[in-house]
């Protein structure tokens, strides 16, 4: 299949090394900088409410949902406000910059939302299409349906603005593109959980998104800030919903960019990965449930990625918290965790494996290095291998000492070759979705056990596979994460974001 070999020659071209990175500009040219917020000149802009009243987080996981709330203005104003919305304004030396509820690399947001929605007192008699713009915490109207559409229900889609992440990580830029989307998905995930809704992905065609969403009309966007849809999520009490024509769009995006460099390789990728998303089999939630904790909302605002930690160690109860946690992103049974465990109370100082989804024990253990342990230490972890492995974590996550400071560290090892070959190229799209889902929901659980998190973007790919004695693409890692203290820098400023 060809575009599997186009996702294979961008797998292993992006891959970082040793003696020489993924191909990128190597500095920052500030003159093209994008702009984060997308807006549409000319449409109607809605104002959203802001609500401060949110359940405590610990009940978005009990075994009932929470009871439903109906769908209105006032709903559908918390939903975007605690996932993509601003958590805070920071500002040192007489710069400021925004801080959204969902994470992103290099604070860069590509991802964009787009929401379908039935009739609503506040914004509209009719049907309406969309566009979340998130420094105003408001909608840009831009279509009325004529035909109704199933109460209850909304659609909202995703999509990539890729020339945001490449002008700053080049080639490699597709890949945090999609971790993205996977982060922004978990948080209206878990923002829907808030209300007592369900959030379901839906399987259809890309081209059927950008369509859908006016993604495809090329004239409204400049040729090299075009959106690549990526996700069409289903959230409401509703088991269908019609999906509706939507006719040319009379507005057009604004331009993020003066100029651009072109990186050819990314539209390969996107063309490659383009096609039915996949449904993933879910995952065996199990009796995880974080002990009383704040209020959900306050637990999403005060999310950051932490840009030092300082060496301390955290309980053998937090981090089995952590990695129970990873299983309410039930869409996401290809993705295991390889760890290197610095400091956890009452575990030894390792090399370590966390199964999330049995079946593939076996596997795994064929994949592996032959000499490893696999000692059973309950719950789906084993022990591959004793020992300080702190200089080793630095050293693949492109030397950088927040992987060695951290309480511990690892690597999302993603079935890959068998994605491959059932699903094709968005099978690729797939597994980074996955990864960025578990990452946001690391993130948050940090966040309510006192702890910090980042997620690690660069990280040295076959020195990583070449330690776990991997030899071939059966498993690739697609993310790596650390968890811990963060040191706070007090020279910066943290404000209110509306």
């Amino acid at each position: 299949m060809k575009n599997i070999a186009s996702v294979l020659e961008y797998h292993d071209r992006t891959k970082h090394r040793p003696s020489k990175y993924a191909a990128s500009l190597g500095y920052m040219d500030w003159a093209t900088q994008p702009d984060p917020f997308r807006r549409y000149k000319g449409a109607t802009l809605i104002p959203l409410t802001h609500s401060e009243v949110t359940p405590p987080y610990h009940l978005l996981f009990q075994q009932d949902p929470l009871p439903s709330a109906p769908l209105c203005y006032e709903s559908l104003s918390q939903l975007l406000r605690y996932s993509l919305g601003l958590a805070a304004i920071k500002s040192h030396g007489g710069s400021s910059w925004a801080l959204r509820c969902n994470a992103s690399s290099g604070n860069l947001h590509p991802t964009e939302c787009y929401i379908i929605a039935p009739s609503m007192e506040g914004i509209s008699d009719h049907a309406t299409l969309s566009h979340y713009a998130p420094r105003e915490h408001a909608l840009e109207l831009l279509h009325t349906y004529d035909s109704s559409l199933e109460e209850g229900t909304f659609l909202i889609a995703l999509s990539s603005v890729v020339w945001r992440e490449a002008w700053k990580y080049g080639e490699r830029s597709w890949r945090y593109c999609q971790l993205d989307a996977g982060h922004a998905y978990q948080a209206i995930n878990i923002a829907a959980s808030m209300l007592g809704w369900k959030c379901e992905l839906l399987s259809v065609d890309s081209a059927e998104i950008a369509s859908l969403f006016g993604l495809d009309q090329s004239e409204r966007f400049d040729p090299n800030e075009k959106e690549s849809p990526d996700l069409l999520i289903r959230i409401g009490v509703g088991t269908s919903l019609t999906l509706p024509h939507t006719p040319k769009i009379p507005y057009d995006a604004n331009l993020l960019s003066s100029s651009h460099h072109l990186w050819p390789i990314l539209k390969l990728i996107g063309d490659a990965t383009e096609g039915i998303y996949p449904q993933i089999p879910p995952l065996k939630r199990g009796d995880y449930l974080p002990a009383p904790s704040k209020s959900a909302g306050e637990i999403i605002l005060k999310r950051r990625s932490a840009q030092m930690m300082d060496g301390s160690g955290i309980t053998k109860e937090q981090f089995r918290s952590l990695l129970s946690a990873s299983l309410f992103c039930e869409n996401t049974s290809d993705v295991h965790f390889v760890l290197f465990v610095h400091r956890v109370e009452g575990l030894e100082k390792g090399l370590y494996i966390y199964v999330r989804d049995k079946k593939d024990l076996i596997s795994l253990q064929q994949s592996l290095d032959e000499t490893f342990k696999w000692q059973e230490c309950g719950e789906e972890l084993y022990l591959l291998r004793e020992g300080d492995f702190r200089g080793v974590a630095q050293m693949i996550s492109c030397n950088q000492e927040i992987a060695k400071e951290g309480a511990f560290s690892f690597g999302m090892l993603c079935k890959f070759s068998s994605t491959l070959e059932t699903h094709g190229g968005i099978g690729y799209k797939s597994l980074y979705h996955q990864c960025g889902m578990i990452g946001q929901m690391l993130y948050l659980e940090a966040t309510s056990l006192h702890l910090s998190a980042t997620g690690i973007g660069c990280f040295l790919d076959d020195e990583f596979h070449a330690l776990l004695g991997i030899s071939d693409q059966r498993y690739q890692s697609l993310y790596h994460f650390t968890i811990g203290r963060a040191i706070v820098d007090t020279r910066i400023t943290t404000l209110p974001p509306y």
